[in-house]
């Protein structure tokens, strides 16, 4: 991957840190705080500044904030393990910093799509519209599978989980564009760098806790999860890839929602499309309930 250069920012972010229920908090911001507010919660692996693709493409101004979760990114924490609950809470008192009175427009992303979907049924005053690019949910678990898990999960403890490295920025941004070959090179090696970060053997290695590689003991219930997207009163967009292999199911029951589908595109809907994602989100987020 030789041919291009790094991707350059069109709307330069500013980094903040914020404490969060232990966690040592980093977000990602653009645009001017007196703006309409907008969240983005990144996926598994992800961070918030890779959301820079989608905001150089918005045409309105906004401010746009996305943190890191505990444990990926730039957000510190000593931890052994991490518990979807928490994801909720650290939510909760994010979006009690930046709008404690207001009703919040939300934007999440697999992972990050997940968590936003299931505090929108369960606070529903505290969300004024979502957008949810390719979050949802899992297939339902087999309960028969539990005592397996818990016996993995701690073998896994025992033996200790090593941190991810690579042999360098270039190796890294090609198995990223490889993962979603939509996108440009200069992109790739943008998201490498927000990604990882260089070791002193010259290695690089990724920027996320190794509690993260830890198999989850505890079995995914798609009923619970179903019963909090009941609860969602404010409108909702979900975004899917045509070409992603998590395509949303049929029966969905977010109470007002619609689907929009991104061509040529997989599960990285803002590493590939990100002037076609832009344009959706604005879009829905402008003639939805709540516009701004």
């Amino acid at each position: 991957m030789t041919t291009e250069g790094t991707y350059r920012p069109v709307r330069l972010p500013e980094s903040r840190r914020l404490a969060i229920r232990g966690a040592d908090y980093a977000v990602t911001e653009w645009g001017d705080a007196q703006a309409p507010l907008l969240v983005y919660l990144h996926g598994f692996g992800d961070c918030g500044t890779t959301f820079q693709f989608v905001v150089d493409e918005l045409r309105r101004d906004w401010f746009v904030v996305a943190p890191d979760w505990r444990g990926f990114g730039a957000t510190d924490l000593a931890a052994q393990a991490f518990w979807f609950p928490d994801y909720l809470a650290d939510l909760d008192q994010l979006l009690q910093h930046y709008s404690p009175d207001a009703p919040v427009r939300l934007a999440g992303h697999s992972m990050g799509g997940n968590v936003a979907g299931l505090y929108a049924g369960i606070r529903p005053e505290r969300v004024a519209a979502f957008v949810n690019l390719e979050g949802f949910g899992l297939p339902d678990s087999d309960p028969a599978d539990a005592p397996q898990r818990y016996r993995d999960w701690l073998q896994k403890i025992r033996d200790g989980v090593a941190p991810v490295e690579r042999d360098g920025f270039d190796v890294l941004a090609d198995l990223i564009q490889r993962r979603s070959p939509r996108m440009s090179q200069a992109r790739a090696r943008f998201v490498a760098r927000c990604w990882a970060g260089e070791t002193a053997a010259g290695r690089v290695r990724l920027r996320m806790h190794p509690g993260h590689k830890l198999p989850n003991p505890v079995l995914y219930r798609r009923a619970e999860a179903e019963a909090c997207w009941r609860g969602v009163s404010a409108d909702v967009l979900l975004v899917a890839g045509r070409n992603s292999d998590f395509p949303p199911p049929d029966d969905l029951p977010f109470p007002r929602s619609r689907v929009a589908w991104i061509e040529d595109s997989g599960h990285m809907l803002h590493f590939e499309q990100p002037a076609v994602l832009a344009a959706l989100i604005e879009d829905f987020l402008v003639n939805s309930s709540s516009t701004v």
